[in-house]
């Protein structure tokens, strides 16, 4: 038994097919990284002006509302510009944020607008609110009181929702409540 004994064969390893996985996976991740930026353009903010209702209630110039219902400083600054007040409106006792920290978001501010009518005080919100992007989803009566609520897609991936509430009306003042609150809903 003589056989000549041969060493083993040598083979190559090619890293041609390794090389083309890579390049069509680069290739595929380009192509959807062209497809995102054509298909999502970014967004161009135009200014808008804000409504002025011809007869009804003028904007006023501070907001008492921001200041306890931003006073944690977690509400979207596009909702944000939601909380608006008409002129000659003062802050009544009894505001307070619920579920600070404990879930969502609820802000409730009880105010009373001297010469003012509870459709004025509504018209107002309804004027102001649209102009600044919010939708009037329910408008009617909530136990007797006559109410709106608007809503709006918060940046923070949530839909907010602003009340009014109108609770009274005197010969003087009309008493109303402006409630904002985070949905659990997302986007």
């Amino acid at each position: 038994m003589s056989e000549d004994l041969r060493p083993p064969l040598t083979t190559t390893t090619s890293l041609w097919p390794a090389g083309a996985v890579l390049g069509l996976a680069l290739v595929v991740l380009v192509g959807f990284m062209l497809v995102n930026v054509i298909a999502s353009p970014r967004v161009q903010r135009t200014p808008t002006t804000v409504a002025v209702v011809v007869g009804g209630l003028a904007l006023s110039p501070t907001s008492p509302a921001r200041q306890l219902c931003n006073a944690t400083e977690s509400i979207p600054a596009n909702v944000l510009s939601g909380l608006v007040n008409p002129v000659n409106s003062v802050v009544r006792r009894g505001g307070l944020i619920i579920n600070q920290g404990a879930g969502d978001f609820d802000c409730v501010e009880p105010f009373s607008t001297s010469h003012a009518s509870p459709s004025a005080i509504l018209g107002f919100y309804e004027g102001q609110l649209t102009t600044r992007g919010w939708s009037l989803f329910s408008q009617g009566t909530s136990s007797g009181a006559p109410q709106s609520l608007f809503q709006k897609a918060g940046s923070d991936g949530f839909y907010w929702i602003i009340g009014v509430t109108v609770t009274g009306h005197g010969a003087t003042s009309t008493s109303w409540k402006l409630r904002l609150y985070q949905n659990s809903e997302t986007i």
